[in-house]
């Protein structure tokens, strides 16, 4: 695998960073499906009442100040969590001002900011979007109260329509709705219902993420996957197929495996990961991948308050495995399939060489068979009946049995290319 990778400026880890991912822990309680790296701070608890919240974003911006400059403005910034609508308007601000004077942010960048139903007000939205944030995730996850109070949200449907109310009175048309399907007692019609309601509120975009049982969850520990009262696989797979009838038919492009969206409106930043470009994170857990390093930082904030610190007695350089040819051959085809269009062959080919790609393909020749995966020529159309390794056009999953299937896709794969 050593020789796999071509030195060439097609090589993600040497481009310099513009995106930045911000870590926001806080929640006013957890979620029976989040393993993320979240702290409880109860309902009460916002940026300007808690000092828990004050002394983490002393320390981020410590750990922002602290890491080096490399040369290009930020063209996104994503505030992800958590709860990033639990912060003060003024704790943003300084974020973002922060982030300002240390990188530079570009004049039409893209700040988005996740948010859930209820934790924030028309003046604090303001504030917000005073401050730059041009984009916002809202949290839905479902619009039947007994399903939100199933799996532990703290807002109910009342409060995702008052929420979308005010994006509009603001007059904040970016912003996305994110749902779950494959919740417990979760049934076609309920998925039915929070899909078609959601393309009536017509939101710019719309995630639909798939309910993932992590056994440190309470989820994990009450239920097994495939058994009730969570949905059997056989329909969770039809719930899939039903999201992407409906959103496509409402008009949204399916762009990536879990997300859909207006033409022209996927999200910028989660773009830069599907298509394996560096970036920076910054948090409790955030991850970052720069100058072709990837790493993690500690995920309690006993743990990553040490980790700044040591950041910054070191200068801001910290030692970390550079990623190996292997890990970023892996990673740019298992995050490049997730998007509709897939990987380029004439990148592959020139990035990772000729052997490499024969050995993709006769990993995906099975699948290509199958339906599964599309060849498509220097015109969009499908190549038909190719049993000749493709160099030009472009590889992709089939929608939407190629992207439903393409965990077993990837599977091979690895099992080739490792």
């Amino acid at each position: 695998m050593s020789n796999r990778l071509h030195q060439s400026e097609e090589v993600f880890g040497s481009i310099t960073p513009s995106s930045a991912y911000i870590h926001i822990p806080f929640c006013r309680r957890r979620c029976y499906y989040c393993d993320f790296p979240v702290s409880v701070v109860g309902d009460k608890a916002t940026g300007s009442t808690s000092g828990t919240i004050e002394q983490y974003i002393e320390v981020l911006s410590q750990e922002i100040e602290a890491t080096p400059r490399l040369s290009r403005e930020l063209q996104t910034v994503f505030f992800g969590g958590g709860t990033p609508s639990l912060l003060s308007v003024e704790q943003l601000k300084h974020i973002l001002e922060i982030l300002e004077q240390r990188f530079g942010i570009g004049s039409g960048a893209e700040i988005s900011m996740e948010m859930d139903p209820g934790t924030f007000s028309l003046e604090q939205l303001k504030g917000y979007q005073e401050a730059g944030v041009n984009r916002v995730s809202l949290g839905v996850q479902a619009f039947q109260d007994e399903l939100l109070n199933a799996c532990g949200r703290s807002h109910n449907s009342i409060d995702i329509f008052a929420a979308i109310e005010l994006l509009h009175q603001v007059e904040i048309s970016d912003f996305s709705l994110d749902l779950i399907s494959g919740l417990p007692h979760q049934t076609l019609q309920q998925w039915q219902e929070s899909l078609e309601t959601a393309a009536n509120l017509a939101p710019i975009h719309i995630s639909c993420y798939d309910l993932v049982i992590e056994p440190v969850t309470a989820f994990g520990r009450q239920y097994a996957p495939g058994v009730k009262p969570l949905p059997t696989d056989e329909t969770a797979a039809k719930m899939y197929r039903l999201a992407q009838h409906i959103l496509t038919s409402a008009g949204y492009e399916h762009y990536e495996i879990s997300n859909y969206a207006l033409p022209g409106k996927a999200c910028r930043h989660n773009r830069v990961y599907w298509e394996n470009r560096p970036y920076y994170g910054f948090g409790m857990g955030a991850a970052s991948y720069v100058q072709g390093y990837r790493f993690t930082r500690p995920r309690t904030r006993r743990e990553y308050y040490a980790w700044v610190q040591q950041l910054i007695d070191a200068g801001g350089v910290l030692d970390s495995p550079e990623t190996s040819a292997a890990d970023i051959l892996l990673e740019t085809l298992m995050l490049g399939l997730r998007l509709a269009e897939g990987l380029s062959l004439d990148k592959l080919r020139n990035q990772f060489g000729e052997k490499t790609l024969k050995e993709i393909w006769t990993s995906l020749q099975p699948h290509y068979r199958r339906g599964w995966v599309e060849v498509l020529n220097a015109s969009g159309e499908a190549v038909e009946d190719t049993q000749a390794v493709p160099t030009t056009g472009q590889l992709r999953l089939s929608d939407p049995e190629g992207f439903l299937f393409s965990n077993t896709v990837l599977a091979d794969l690895f099992s080739q290319l490792s």
